[in-house]
């Protein structure tokens, strides 16, 4: 159990966890999970942490893509968008880079999901460590973080 999957099973809801063996020598933590558990990388969603106008938020986009910070700004109300440091990432989430949840944070953030997780049954995001994935319907990821979808 992670702080992530906890969150999920005291909101009672429904998803799934699938293991790998993460790879210290891989490149893209995303792309090795969707390789590794033979998932469309349109489907696997990398956690990314921003300065929105100097307060953090959340963004998590599909791993095959990057994120467009000044569509994250736009999606916030806010005038700029820059990555957070990744040390400020991991003190304010409680998870290492690489691991991060948008699930079970340590200090809730603004989170902001790409849009494109609509047209998807099935979703997933880092289960809170390098190597663990949480499987669930975008529906509810959306609903347990009140997240906000963009056009990423």
């Amino acid at each position: 159990m992670t702080p992530a999957t906890t969150q999920l099973e005291a909101l009672g809801i429904a998803h799934r966890t699938l293991s790998y063996e993460h790879d210290p020598a891989a490149e893209s933590y995303g792309n090795e999970a969707a390789a590794v558990l033979d998932i469309d990388s349109e489907a696997v969603f990398k956690t990314l942490v921003a300065k929105v106008d100097g307060q953090l938020a959340v963004a998590c986009v599909p791993v095959s893509g990057r994120l467009d910070l000044k569509a994250l700004a736009r999606a916030a109300g806010a005038k700029k968008a820059v990555m957070a440091d990744p040390m400020l990432a991991e003190r304010t989430t409680g998870y290492v880079v690489g691991g991060i949840s948008p699930l079970g944070q340590r200090k809730r953030l603004p989170t902001f999901i790409d849009e494109i997780c609509e047209a998807l049954d099935l979703m997933y995001v880092s289960g809170g460590r390098r190597g663990l994935e949480i499987e669930l319907a975008p529906k509810d990821l959306i609903a347990a973080l009140d997240a906000t979808t963009f056009e990423n």
